[in-house]
Order: structure tokens, then sequence, then C-alpha cells
């Protein structure tokens, strides 16, 4: 908070006491929790209290998150101000705020700050945590197993530290880009913290449509760059071998699938004589990118693409980048172990006397995985279900309340039609819609069974 504090000083509004209350609320609030836990006895986490702290991290941040929207200029209601931290920590990237290009520039640089803390975060909880909780099919990706990473990053600080730096190289080099291509240094800091976080906060209300086309493209680069498992990036620079990247089978799947709908809605665009030339190739690119990470910038407004490409921005954005990156949504693997799970199948209906067992990066996936994968899209598919019909209860549309829950599980940011689509903001919408959009995102972004698990009988008796 002491940060944007800084910067507001230089900006010279008037605002850096926001910051500066919120920082003392906040330093006083942990000081004295500090102080009453200092007896505590010291030993290892059981499984319970990894799920609580798993979880109890992410609702902590929002609360003393959201006091600068309160304080500030914008002067928002609680609600919305942790609407928006949330949406901040969580990367992803719906907003109740507007007038953004008139905002103080420590308020957009926090912004920025939440989603840059939230994305490195998810990753170092996708890549430790996670795989211990066996949540969601996440435990082949534990640091024992998981090909050579074990050998060379033995153990889960060495892990922290790893990514961090790689984390941190990825945000300096993006925002060099980005200055390159035009974009102030402000402006440059901030969005490639966003960028690299697939957050999404923009500091403008044209979101990337304030850019040149140049900043688009390195957008593209980034976007695709931070929807990589970082672990394989750290091999990389470890080995100094790309071999370890350009083999994941995540890495190749999640490049075809991005190709491939780029391609698709390309060809669309073009046949139907809706638009053509690069600057029409450049916009399908751009958002098909920003929603298939999880980002959710918009450089244009896709709602009015027609029919078919809203469908399947729809779908776009239940896809996701790969585990281990600060993509959101379903993830690649999961799509590649349930097509392995139906293929498999499929042989035994047609070879009842066979044996055949799934396979991921031709390694045998075990019942356990498969049942834990296909759990979490039962969750995932009846959470989705219940979350639209209870947005409909407060007055929302089908199509807001569909796309609301979607974008919320999956933390894309912007849903569809006029009220949350690229175009608009999530400000319209009541206290209780953004208190239930609050808990799906943190709900989706911890995979759902993490934080689903903390509300079951069981889970407080063990």
């Amino acid at each position: 908070m002491l940060l944007p504090m800084l910067v507001d000083l230089a900006e010279g509004r008037g605002e850096w006491h926001v910051f500066l209350e919120s920082a003392l609320i906040t330093m006083l609030t942990g000081g004295l929790i500090a102080l009453a836990c200092a007896n505590a006895v010291k030993q290892g986490l059981s499984i319970q209290q990894t799920f609580l702290l798993t979880t109890g991290v992410w609702v902590a941040l929002p609360i003393f998150g959201a006091l600068p929207f309160v304080l500030g200029e914008t002067q928002s209601t609680y609600t919305d101000a942790f609407f928006e931290a949330m949406s901040g920590l969580t990367t992803t990237g719906s907003t109740v705020l507007s007038g953004l290009d008139t905002l103080p520039k420590g308020l957009l640089l926090w912004r920025g700050l939440l989603q840059w803390i939230g994305g490195i975060g998810i990753i170092v909880v996708a890549m430790v945590f996670l795989p211990e909780l066996r949540v969601g099919g996440m435990q082949i990706f534990r640091s024992e197993g998981f090909d050579t990473f074990g050998k060379i990053l033995p153990r889960a600080t060495q892990i922290s530290s790893s990514i961090s730096t790689i984390y941190v190289s990825l945000t300096l080099v993006c925002a060099g880009a980005y200055i390159v291509a035009g974009m102030d240094p402000f402006d440059a800091t901030v969005h490639a913290m966003t960028t690299v976080a697939t957050g999404g906060f923009a500091n403008y209300d044209a979101s990337f449509g304030a850019f040149s086309a140049g900043a688009e493209y390195v957008c593209v680069v980034f976007m695709m760059l931070a929807a990589l498992p970082f672990v394989r990036f750290v091999q990389v620079t470890a080995l100094r071998d790309v071999r370890p990247l350009a083999l994941d089978s995540q890495v190749r799947t999640f490049f075809m699938t991005a190709v491939a709908i780029v391609a698709l809605v390309t060809i669309w665009r073009f046949s139907t004589g809706d638009a053509s030339g690069e600057p029409a190739f450049r916009k399908v690119l751009f958002n098909v990118v920003s929603i298939l990470t999880g980002t959710g910038y918009a450089s244009q407004d896709y709602g009015l693409w027609g029919g078919f490409a809203v469908a399947l921005f729809f779908f776009v954005g239940l896809i996701g980048g790969c585990a281990g990156s600060t993509a959101c949504s379903v993830k690649i693997f999961r799509y590649q172990l349930l097509f392995a799970s139906i293929k498999t199948q499929l042989k035994r209906i047609r070879s009842p006397s066979g044996v055949f067992t799934p396979r991921y990066a031709g390694v045998p996936v075990t019942s356990e995985v498969m049942s834990s994968v296909m759990s979490f899209f039962v969750f995932f598919i009846v959470s989705m279900g219940v979350l639209s019909v209870a947005l409909s209860l407060t007055g929302l549309d089908f199509i807001t309340s569909v796309s609301g829950a979607a974008t919320a599980l999956a933390n894309v940011g912007p849903g569809l039609g006029d009220q949350i689509g690229p175009a608009g903001n999530f400000a319209g919408l009541g206290e209780t819609a953004k208190w239930m959009l609050s808990f799906a995102m943190l709900a989706g972004r911890l995979e759902l069974l993490a934080v689903y698990a903390i509300f079951t009988t069981r889970f407080w008796r063990a």
C-alpha cells in the first residue's frame, strides 16, 4: 500500500493519505493477530489447517485490499470494494469501477498490484498446496514425481523462490516491451503486472482499445507466455534447454487450441464480410487469446460480432491455460485427461476383455487422479448451474446470469450481454449478486474443491 501512496504523492492529487490510512489499519490488525498467536506451538500443518490456510489467505487479503476503494476517490460501498479486490486478487478482472481514465494513479497501481500479487500467489498454491491436497487432479503435478521437476527443485521453498524470480523477470520484460510499443512508463508497468498475472485490469474504460496495434501484439505474446507452466520456465533456465517446455503435452495442446480457435473465428469473420485485413485478424487474435487465457482484456466489443462468435467465446472462456500458470478456468490438462478417459472407455466397449488404462504424457493415470478430475468437472458444471439460478433470482436476465456465473467461476473477467459484456461492467448488479459472484471467484480460483471441503461436516470432525 505504500507504493501507491508514493505514486499519489508524486502525482500531487492529495490522495496519498488513503493508502497511509489503509496501511495503518492493515498493519495494526495484522500486528494484533500476530501478538495474539505469539505463544502458538510450532509444528507442521495438518491437512485441515492447510485447507483453511489456502482459503483463508484469499479471504483475508481482499478484506483489507478493499480499504483504498472505500476510503479513496471512488468512495465505493464495501460490497463494491470487496468485489473489486476479490476480482483483483483472484485475477478475474471483472470490475465495478467506471471512469478509470480519471482515477488517481495510486488507485490504478493498486488494482494492478492486487492482480500481480494474486498471480504469483496462485502459481505457488497450484505447485505446492493443491497437489498435496489432491484437488481436481493436481496430484499428478506433485514435485517428487513430476518429470525432472523433483531433481531440479527438491523443496517447496525453492519452488516458490525460483518461480518468483521468473515471474518478476517476465513482468519487467513485458513492461519494457510495452514502452517500446508506445505506452508511457506508468501504463506499461501497470499493464505488465495485469498481463503477466492474466488478470485484465486496465487503466482505461476502453481497456486495450486505448493502445496501439503494437501493444496488442506484445500483449498477446505475454498472455500466452503467462498461460504456460512456470515450472517449465524454471527448468529451461536451469538446464539451458527448451525441451522441457517444447515437449510438454499441455503446452503443445494449448498452442494448437489457440491456433485452431483464432483460425476459426478469423475465417468466419472474413467469410461473412464482417471484417477483413490485418486489423480484423489482430482483433480476433487479441480477444480470443485474452478470453482463452482468462485475462479478460478487450480491444473491441466482440459481442457485436454475431451470435456464433458470442457463443464460441462463452465456451472458450471455459478452457483456460496450463496448470501451474497464472491462467484460470478448467485448464488444458483436465480436458486431456477427460478425452483420455473417453478414449479408454470406447476401447473397453469395443473390446470388453481388453485391459486399457488412460495415459497422460505417456504415463498411466491412476483411478484416484481420474476420479478427482471427474469430480472437478461435475462440481464445476453443478456450481455454474446453481449460481446461474441464484443470480436469476436477483432479477438478472438469462444471458447475464449464465455468463456471469461462468466468468466468475472461470475467473475470466467480462461476461456477455449489454450489462456485463466487454463494453460494460458489473456496477449495475445488486449487492446480493456481487457477494455471490465474489464467492464464486474465490472458489473458482482455488479449484472449487479446496473451498467446498471446508463446508463439510466431516472436515470439522477430522
